[in-house]
C-alpha cells in the first residue's frame, strides 16, 4: 500500500508542480479535475486559484492552509486588516488586477503581499521591479482577496490622497457648466479649490463610466462616505475626510445652481457634463438637510443608455405584442407600474420613441423631464406657480395632441382629466406606483375615479421589475433538487427540459460579483372585457388577478422565474425583486 502511493505521487509530480501537486496530494482536488482546471484557466486568462474556488472545485480556506504549510508562508485572515490605500498605491492598478495581489504593509524596504498563490513568482518579480523594495508574500483566502482587490481599486480610483498637492493628477476632467456662478451666493475660494472641483468631476464620470444610475454624498458624525448605487444596489466606492462635507456639497449645489446659503430645507438642481461635442450627460440634483450636514444625491439621465429599443429591455415576445398592438392604437390609456428605480420611464420612452414620427403631436409632463426626446414638447411641473400635472393636462387638450404622456398620476384631478383624454380619442401614458397590474385597478378606484371610466378607458397595464443580469463569463450551474424547484414556482415540464440549468453568480473582472447589466421582468395586463365586467361590479385585485390568469396573463413571479430558466439571471436575484 506504502509503494502504490509513492508511486502515485510520483506520477503526480511529473506532470503536476507546486500549489496544484499540492492540492491533489492533499486530496483536495482530483488529479483529473485539476488538469482540466489547468487547462481550462489557461484557455480563459484566469487565476487557477480563482478557477477551482469559483467552480466549487476546492474551498478557498483548504487551498490557503495548504498553500501555507507547503511553501511555508505566513496564512492572514484578509477581514481582519484594514487595508491602507496609501500602501496599496505603491503597485499599479493594472498589476494588481493582472495578478490579483493586494500590498499591506510596507516596513523600511520591504513590502507585504497578499496573495492566494505564493508559486506565482512572477507576480513578485513585477511587484519588486515597479517598486524597489523587497516582497514578501503571505497567503490569503481567494474569494476574499478578489474582492479586497476589486474594493481597493475603486478607493485608489477615487479617494483623495493630497488634496492640497500641486500633483493632484485630474487634469482632464472638465465639466462643462454654463454660467454656473451666476447669482450664487459663495466665495470664489471654495468654488476654485481645484482639488474638490477635480474630485467631484472623477466621481461624476466614473459613475458615468461604472454604468451607475445614481451617486450618493452622505456625511456622518465621523466619516463621510460616497457610494454608486450600480445594477441597483448601492456600492461605497470612497470615504473622503469628513472634514471636507461642506465643500463637496457646496461644490454640487454651485454646479447645479441652487442656494448654497441656504442649508435647512431640500433643494433640486440639474447639472450637464458635456463629455464630447456630441454627448452630454444630465444630473438631476437632490439636497437634503441631514443630522450631520446635507445629503446629496445625483440622479444619471443618460439618454443613450435609456433609448435602446423595445427588443433590449427584456419582454417576453407575446408581451412586446401586446405593448406594441396597445401603442398602435389611435386612443386609450397605458399605464406603467412599479417602485422608484425599476425603469418605467424608460419603458414609456421607449414607446414615445416609437411612437414619435413627423405625422403624431407628443406632448409630455413631467416632475422632471429626464430623457430629452427631439420632435416630443416636453414640460416640466412647476406647482409652485401653478403648473400641475393637471394644469399641463388641461393645456395639451388646447394643444391639438395625439399622444400624451403624464409623468404620475398623483390625484384624482390629474386621474380624471388623463381618463378624459383617453376617451375622446387621445393615446395617454403614464405612471402609477402598485405592486402588480391588478393593484393598479383597484387603486385607480380607490383614488375615487369611477368603474366605468376605468373600464372604458385604459387598455393595458404593465407592471415591472429590474433584475440584474447574470454575466455570461463566470456563471456557474447550480445542483438544485427538483422539490425545492418545484417550491420556487418552476413547472415540471420546465425541470424535465433536458436543457434545464439554474445558474449562480461567480464574479470576475469582467462584471460586478457575478452581474453585469440589468434586464426587466415585466407582468403585461390588457384590460379585456371580462376584466372590465370585473372592474364594473367593483371587484377586487384578486379578482381581477385570477381572470388575468385564466387569460394567459404572466405575473412578476413567472416571468422572473423564465427569465432564470433562460439564465438571463439568478434564481436569488428573481426572490430579490419579486414576491412569490
Amino acid at each position: 500500500m506504502n509503494d502504490n502511493a509513492t508511486a502515485t505521487a510520483g506520477s503526480l509530480r511529473a506532470v503536476l508542480s507546486g500549489l496544484p501537486q499540492r492540492l491533489v496530494l492533499d486530496g483536495l482536488v482530483d488529479e483529473a479535475a485539476m488538469l482540466d482546471a489547468i487547462a481550462s484557466a489557461r484557455e480563459r486568462k484566469a487565476h487557477l486559484v480563482s478557477w477551482l474556488v469559483s467552480h466549487d472545485m476546492a474551498a478557498a480556506r483548504d487551498i490557503a492552509v495548504a498553500a501555507s504549510q507547503e511553501f511555508g508562508v505566513a496564512l492572514l485572515d484578509l477581514d481582519a486588516v484594514a487595508i491602507d490605500i496609501d500602501i496599496v498605491r505603491l503597485v499599479s492598478d493594472k498589476l494588481l488586477s493582472k495578478h490579483r495581489v493586494l500590498p499591506l504593509i510596507k516596513r523600511g524596504k520591504r513590502l507585504h503581499v497578499a496573495v492566494s498563490d505564493p508559486t506565482n513568482l512572477h507576480a513578485v518579480d513585477e511587484i519588486k521591479f515597479q517598486t524597489g523594495l523587497a516582497i514578501e508574500a503571505v497567503v490569503v483566502e481567494d474569494d476574499k482577496l478578489q474582492r479586497a482587490v476589486q474594493k481597493a481599486i475603486e478607493q485608489v480610483d477615487t479617494s483623495m490622497p493630497s488634496l492640497g498637492e500641486d500633483d493632484f493628477d485630474l487634469e482632464n476632467l472638465e465639466v462643462s457648466a454654463e454660467d454656473e456662478l451666476e447669482g450664487a451666493d459663495v466665495s470664489r475660494d471654495d468654488v476654485e479649490d481645484a482639488p474638490i472641483v477635480r474630485f467631484v468631476n472623477k466621481i461624476m464620470l466614473d459613475a458615468i463610466r461604472k454604468a451607475a444610475s445614481d451617486i450618493h454624498f452622505e456625511p456622518y458624525e465621523k466619516y463621510y462616505r460616497i457610494r454608486l448605487r450600480i445594477d441597483g444596489v448601492l456600492r461605497e466606492i470612497a470615504q473622503p475626510p469628513v472634514q471636507l462635507a461642506t465643500k463637496l456639497a457646496a461644490r454640487l449645489k454651485v454646479m447645479s445652481r441652487l442656494d448654497i446659503a441656504e442649508r435647512r430645507v431640500p433643494q433640486d438642481g440639474r447639472i450637464k457634463m458635456r463629455l464630447s461635442k456630441n454627448r452630454s450627460i444630465d444630473f438631476r440634483v437632490s439636497s437634503c438637510p441631514t443630522l450631520f450636514g446635507e445629503k446629496i444625491v445625483l440622479r444619471i439621465l443618460d439618454a443613450s443608455t435609456a433609448m435602446m429599443g423595445i427588443d433590449a429591455l427584456g419582454y417576453e415576445p407575446f408581451q412586446k405584442d401586446l405593448y406594441l398592438k396597445t401603442l398602435a392604437r389611435p386612443q386609450g390609456m397605458i399605464l406603467v407600474t412599479g417602485p422608484t428605480g425599476s425603469g418605467k420611464t424608460v419603458s414609456l420612452y421607449t414607446g414615445l420613441a416609437i411612437l414619435n414620427v413627423e405625422d403624431t403631436n407628443i406632448s409630455t409632463a413631467e416632475d422632471p423631464a429626464e430623457i430629452v426626446l427631439p420632435g416630443v414638447n416636453q414640460v416640466n411641473v412647476n406647482p409652485k406657480v401653478g403648473l400641475t400635472f393637471a394644469a399641463a393636462l388641461r393645456a395639451f387638450l388646447r394643444q391639438d395632441p395625439d399622444v400624451i404622456m403624464v409623468g404620475e398620476v398623483r390625484d384624482l384631478e390629474t386621474a380624471e382629466i388623463a381618463i378624459k383624454a383617453a376617451q375622446t380619442g387621445h393615446l395617454v401614458l403614464s405612471t402609477l406606483h402598485t405592486n402588480d397590474a391588478p393593484q393598479t385597478l383597484t387603486r385607480l378606484v380607490d383614488m375615487g375615479v369611477k368603474p366605468y371610466a376605468i373600464a372604458t378607458s385604459v387598455s393595458l397595464i404593465i407592471a415591472q421589475r429590474l433584475s440584474r443580469r447574470l454575466c455570461t463569463t463566470c456563471r456557474i450551474p447550480m445542483d438544485i433538487p427538483a422539490e425545492a424547484l418545484l417550491k420556487e414556482g418552476f413547472t415540471e415540464s420546465q425541470i424535465k427540459r433536458p436543457d434545464f440549468k439554474v445558474y449562480k453568480a461567480v464574479g470576475c473582472s469582467q462584471c460586478t460579483d457575478g452581474y453585469k447589466g440589468r434586464i426587466g421582468i415585466y407582468e403585461v395586463l390588457p384590460v379585456t372585457e371580462s376584466i372590465g365586467r370585473i372592474i364594473l361590479e367593483g371587484g377586487s385585485a384578486p379578482h381581477i388577478r385570477d381572470q388575468a390568469v385564466k387569460e394567459g396573463v404572466w405575473d412578476l413571479r413567472t416571468a422572473g422565474l423564465k427569465k432564470v430558466v433562460d439564465g438571463l439571471t439568478s434564481l436569488e436575484e428573481v426572490n430579490r425583486v419579486t414576491v412569490e
